[in-house]
Order: structure tokens, then C-alpha cells, then sequence
């Protein structure tokens, strides 16, 4: 069985984040799956919203680590680049669902994410620093515009954790629910989004988005530079074995 489990009806794309055993933590293949379902989409014009989810106890734990150290130089060819590029440019919208662990990537990419719905037992955390790391995925540019510098510095420099409410509070998700609640929340919205003009909406989203896509794109590739130069780094490899030998 994939680990990236699709289902499309009424419009929208449902992408079910599927690897319970390892906390939905991302791997290349995931990765790639997810790439080739969001370029799907983009060109089927059936599909006008995509929600993204995951299990009760993980949206996703964020990067299979010891996978990623073994999938080579963060190139165009990479499949976690092509990702994060096909995330960032998708025209349509994507609602996430998000309940449990949001770690890393879990977190960062849903500041792509047109509309967040956060379960109450959704915590939240980006520990790059922590592995001697930086941050991705546009981050460093998106976060602080999101929830402002002060916050974004506390969470991108100390990766101190926060859960559903703070999240809420600081803009990053759009409603907070009980956890057998949020599916049906979000995938209310998703028909009422695929039941819109799907121009008008398309139209909305790459006007709300005008000004900060090409910083974001640019962002995502400094980001990578140097997410690729610390991981190289005596200290990154000393942090990444002390997580492999918790």
C-alpha cells in the first residue's frame, strides 16, 4: 500500500498522508508522490481544491532523516526541491487538515496552504536549530509574515514547540476543532471552495499571492544553500547521531 493515499469526488483531491508506523514522517518516495499528484492536479481541470491530511496522531513527524541523508545533493533533481517548488507555484487551493505532530516539514509546509484546520492535539514544532540546521521550505520569509518576526524568531531560532490554540492565536491556522470534527470541517470547505468558479478563485488566490511568490520561491532556494552547507557541518552530523541514538 502507498504511503500517499489519493481519492478524488465532488472536485476535490484528497491526499492522505499514510506511513502511521514511522509518524508520517516524509520520505523521497513520499515526496515524489506528492509532486506528481500536485502536477496532476494542476493540469486536470475536474480537480479545483486539494485537502490535505493525515491520522489522528501525526500530519506528518516532518523529514525521514535517515532516508534524506541518503537521497544525495539538494539539487533541482532532488525530490524534496521539486516538492517544495511544485508546493509553493500549485494555482489551486489546498486546505490541510493537521491533528497531531506537525514537526519540520509538517509545519512549514502548511504556511503554503490556502486554509489550516488544526485538531486540538496538533502541536507544532520546527527544530532545525536544534540539528544544526535552518530553516526550509520558504520559511525564514513566510512564518514572520504570518505571525510576525518576534514569534517566528522564537520558533525558527529556539524551535521551541506550540500547540492548535497558540497556533490559532498567532494567525497560522484558520479554526481549531476537536479531532472527530476536523475531517468533516475541512472537507466542508473543500466542496465549498470546488462548488466556486473555479477562475474566480484560482484568480483570488494568485492575487493574494502576487507580491510575496517570487520572494518565496527565491527564499526557498537560498534556504536550500544553506540547509546544504550546514549539513556538511561537524555539528549538524554530532546533532543528527544524537537523535539516531535517542
Amino acid at each position: 500500500m502507498s504511503d500517499i493515499q489519493q481519492q478524488t469526488a465532488q472536485g476535490v483531491l484528497r491526499i492522505n498522508l499514510n506511513r502511521p508506523q514511522k509518524k508520517n514522517a516524509l520520505n523521497q518516495q513520499m515526496y515524489r508522490d506528492l509532486t506528481a499528484a500536485l502536477r496532476e492536479a494542476t493540469d486536470d481541470s475536474s480537480i479545483r481544491v486539494v485537502l490535505l491530511y493525515g491520522n489522528e496522531y501525526s500530519f506528518s513527524a516532518g523529514n525521514d532523516l535517515q532516508d534524506f541523508l541518503g537521497a544525495g545533493e539538494l539539487n533541482s533533481e532532488h525530490p524534496t526541491v521539486q516538492f517544495l517548488y511544485q508546493l509553493a507555484q500549485f494555482p489551486k487551493p489546498i486546505i490541510a487538515a493537521v491533528s497531531g505532530l506537525a514537526i519540520g516539514i509538517g509545519t512549514t509546509a502548511l504556511l503554503h496552504c490556502d486554509l489550516v484546520y488544526a485538531a486540538n492535539n496538533a502541536r507544532f514544532q520546527l527544530p532545525f536549530t536544534q540539528l544544526g540546521l535552518c530553516p526550509e521550505a520558504g520559511s525564514s520569509v513566510l512564518l514572520p509574515h504570518i505571525i510576525g518576526y518576534q514569534r517566528a524568531a522564537q520558533y525558527l531560532l529556539l524551535g521551541e514547540a506550540f500547540d492548535a490554540e497558540q497556533a490559532l492565536q498567532m494567525g497560522l491556522v484558520n479554526q481549531v476543532v476537536q479531532y472527530n470534527e476536523l475531517l468533516a470541517l475541512a472537507d466542508e470547505k473543500a466542496r465549498v471552495l470546488a462548488a466556486l468558479p473555479a477562475d474566480a478563485v484560482q484568480t483570488s488566490k494568485t492575487l493574494l499571492k502576487r507580491h510575496s511568490q517570487a520572494l518565496t520561491i527565491d527564499t526557498i532556494a537560498s534556504e536550500l544553500l544553506q540547509f546544504q552547507r550546514l549539513l556538511e557541518t561537524e555539528q549538524c552530523q554530532q546533532r543528527i547521531a544524537a537523535f539516531f541514538r535517542r
